[in-house]
């Protein structure tokens, strides 16, 4: 077996002389601590040596990069003619697979061979003869600055670097800018005050206080180039009543001297922004397609380079930028920032208020893949065309923002959410003719009344269905519970209570007969009642019949009224005769009977009258 073994002088070929020793790695280092012990493991058999530094670099470069140089195939063609079916053991499996297929050579990557490599390095200056310790330190350190200085000068990592630098010099040039400006607004308003008030452009206020001087100047001034005919009038006829202090010819001058810097510095501004869009697109044109040239460099800037932000996940960039605001949220555990950076693209910026938290994230993921395929596509950086990919995304995101602002009607089209969301932002056109009734001098309340359908009354329900009309009117109010302590109505089943029934039909037929007739008839009433007991229950059934109104009548009104009346039986009837009656009013509030019609004419006669007949109706009771 041959080793293929690279040194900053050259290549060295060295023959292994037992191949058992690759099955045996472990104890392999222990064969080479001494020259002699290693000389009997390994042997060289041909050195290629670089000629010069540049000879050197190329190689290295192309060991680097994996490539095949020059020199070694060359002095491989020559060793392997020698040793025609000898098996390569190299250092770099991609290294080999490209001798591999080019020269048609067996080679060998694994473990035990970095392991033997490691052993030969550790003997490299007794193996090698014909090599100084010195020259070989020095060609190494050589070699090594050499690719330094050409991995610097070409890498394509180191492109970004000018990005981050441009964007840091344009935030600076801004800041510089304001502070120049209003350092010029404030020197030059102790002179002429107005001015600010009127020019509210910086770059234009600064070209009219550079053209005009002092205000005196300012009518023989011609200043249609910077400024409207309207504001121009306006300045001109300020300066003429203006308020300002008196300033020397010297301290304009040097007013005019910050101003020729600031348009000198608001020039350069202007073309390091031409730069950097320009160098922008040439490096990540996808991030600059789908979030902006600015907000893109200050992302790289962030992230430090161009490979760095591609590391990043897209929670990382969502918030880049927001750091304190984050630490800050997770210390005191409150709700953590939404956006950073990507506040200032245009997509989050068209968004509304509730919607900048989902396109920030949206936007975010989309960056992420944007600058991994901008740093490790592959497409050669520079070449600016490859951000079709960029633009597909910022399609997608704009289709997305765009249903998020119109809401979830699109998507359920069709329903009546929908419909009913449709009609509360759209009207619709009615056409309404003016009714001929309005136009009269009557009260509105009556063409109204005629207008609307009147409510039919529970009285007027009676009469449509050939009932005969009630003469009584009863309000009954009930509860469903009684207190306890409060005396029960009951039936009026007791002598006193016949008594005061009888009593109270003697009271209507007074008001009609005279005072001697009265009294014979109740005392004849009297008698029959003690004589007979059967007589007085027939007779209050007759009465009760023709006082109370038809049943299907009063069944109506008291239905109506959502109350139940029992008329089944005889005490039932009784019971309503008696109850309508009487007027008994408890102070609880739970059984209220009011009478109406022609009974109230009768109870309202005079006291004297009712104190007279009470007092005959008992003497009659005694003697009987």
């Amino acid at each position: 077996m041959l080793v293929l073994f690279e040194t900053p002088a050259g290549y060295a070929f060295f023959k292994l002389l037992d191949d058992s020793k690759l099955q045996e790695t472990e104890n392999l280092f222990k064969d080479f601590e001494t020259p002699d012990a290693a000389s009997k493991v390994v042997k060289l058999k041909h050195f290629q040596k670089f000629n010069d530094t540049t000879e050197a670099l190329s190689a290295a470069t192309a060991a680097v990069e994996g490539k095949l140089s020059k020199i070694l195939k060359k002095s491989l063609k020559k060793v392997i003619a020698q040793e025609a079916q000898e098996q390569l053991l190299v250092a770099d499996a991609k290294l080999g697979g490209v001798i591999k297929e080019k020269l048609n050579i067996q080679c060998l990557s694994n473990t035990a061979v970095q392991e033997l490599m490691r052993c030969i390095r550790s003997q490299t200056d007794a193996l090698i003869s014909g090599l100084p310790k010195k020259e070989m330190a020095a060609m190494a350190l050589g070699l090594a600055h050499s690719l330094s200085r050409y991995k610097l000068k070409f890498s394509p990592d180191k492109i970004d670097t000018m990005i981050v630098q441009a964007v840091c010099l344009l935030d600076d040039l801004d800041k510089e800018l304001n502070n120049y400006i209003m350092r010029c607004r404030e020197w030059y308003g102790w002179h002429f005050p107005e001015l600010g008030k009127i020019i509210t452009d910086h770059t234009a206020f600064v070209k009219t206080v550079k053209l005009i001087g002092t205000r005196e100047n300012t009518m023989n001034t011609d200043l249609s180039d910077i400024l409207p005919e309207e504001v121009e009038e306006k300045v001109k006829e300020a300066a003429e009543i203006s308020m300002g202090t008196e300033i020397t010819e010297n301290d304009i001058l040097n007013i005019q001297m910050l101003c020729d810097q600031v348009l000198e510095i608001s020039d350069y501004r202007t073309q390091l922004y031409e730069y950097l869009k320009s160098r922008m697109m040439a490096v990540a044109p996808n991030l600059t397609v789908l979030v902006g040239d600015l907000v893109g460099a200050r992302l790289i800037s962030h992230a430090g380079s161009l490979l760095n932000l591609a590391k990043h996940p897209a929670s990382t960039v969502q918030i880049l930028g927001a750091e304190k605001a984050l630490f800050r949220a997770l210390k005191t555990k409150r709700d953590t920032p939404k956006y950073g950076l990507l506040y200032h693209s245009q997509l989050v910026g068209q968004s509304s208020a509730k919607n900048k938290g989902k396109m920030s994230r949206m936007l975010a993921a989309k960056a992420a893949l944007a600058c991994r395929v901008d740093a490790l596509g592959d497409d050669e950086p520079g070449s600016g065309n490859n951000f079709e990919l960029g633009a597909e995304h910022k399609a997608k995101l704009e289709a997305r923002l765009r249903i998020l602002e119109e809401g979830s009607l699109k998507r359920i089209s069709g329903t009546g959410k929908a419909k009913s969301a449709f009609e509360k932002y759209y009207s619709k056109s009615e056409v309404r003719q003016f009714p001929a009734a309005a136009d009269t001098t009557l009260p509105t309340k009556r063409k109204r009344e005629e207008d609307t359908p009147k409510k039919v009354l529970i009285e007027e329900i009676g009469e449509t269905e050939g009932a005969m009309p009630p003469k009584k009117k009863k309000k009954i109010k009930t509860e469903p519970q009684e207190e306890e302590g409060d005396e029960v109505f009951e039936e009026p089943t007791s002598e006193k209570k016949k008594k005061k029934k009888i009593k109270t039909e003697a009271e209507e037929e007074e008001a009609a007969q005279p005072s001697s007739e009265k009294k014979k008839k109740i005392k004849a009433e009297i008698e029959e009642q003690e004589g007979d007991e059967a007589t007085p229950v027939k007779k209050k059934k007759k009465k009760v019949k023709e006082e109370v109104e038809d049943p299907e009548d009063s069944s109506e009104v008291f239905s109506a009224k959502k109350l139940k009346v029992k008329g089944e039986t005889g005490e039932a009837e009784d019971e309503t005769s008696v109850s309508g009656k009487k007027k008994k009013k408890k102070k609880s509030g739970e059984f209220q009977v009011e009478e109406l019609g022609e009974e109230e004419a009768a109870a309202a006669m005079g006291s004297e009258k009712k104190k007279k007949k009470k007092k005959l109706s008992m003497g009659a009771g005694e003697e009987t």
